[in-house]
Order: C-alpha cells, then structure tokens, then sequence
C-alpha cells in the first residue's frame, strides 16, 4: 500500500526540523540510506539493506526519494550547517593551544 506521499515505506516525521521524509517506524532520515550507495564507496543497496536490517525495497525507496528531491535534501543540509555554525560562533569548541614549532 502507498502512502499520501507516493512511498511505502517512507513518511514525514511530524516535530522534525528536516523536511525530508523518513524511514517508517524508525529515526532514520532517507538520505541517510541512500549516502550509503554514493561517494567514493558505494555499497550496494542489498548490502544497505542487510546493515541495517530493513527491507531492501525501502532503501530502493529512499534511493529514488534523494534522487528527486534533491533540493529539499540541500536546504536541511543548509539548515543544519548554519545552525551548527551559530551554536560554534556562541559556545566555541575548545581547542588546544597551537604547539610550538618543532626545531
């Protein structure tokens, strides 16, 4: 059965910041599952799949969701970083002192 959003196995996470659509009953974002089949070492969607123990058709699901909504997924990425740099530019992380030069 399809759901309102065209997908089965994907929903909206009422509460959420992220606007993109999630695994149904767990707390994890689609994009998530489908970084996982792109990049410099691609796994295979069956090996998605068996990480983390979900049906193969929801990672087939997730893939096709990234792949059509990429602005969507940017603008939550956008989000997220300018919230982390405004929380960064209030409560700095702490760092070690510069080391001296090495002679």
């Amino acid at each position: 059965m399809t759901g309102q959003n065209g997908y089965q196995y994907l929903e909206p996470r009422p509460g959420s910041a992220y606007r993109q659509l999630f695994t149904k009953g767990r707390r994890l974002r689609a994009e998530v599952l489908y970084r996982q089949t792109v990049g410099i070492e691609p796994r295979t969607p069956e090996e998605v799949a068996a990480d983390y123990d979900l049906p193969l058709e929801m990672i087939l699901e997730a893939i096709h969701y990234c792949e059509h909504n990429e602005p969507l997924l940017r603008q939550d990425r956008d989000r997220e970083l300018a919230n982390i740099l405004a929380d960064e530019a209030i409560h700095p992380s702490p760092k070690p002192p510069d080391a001296p030069p090495l002679t």
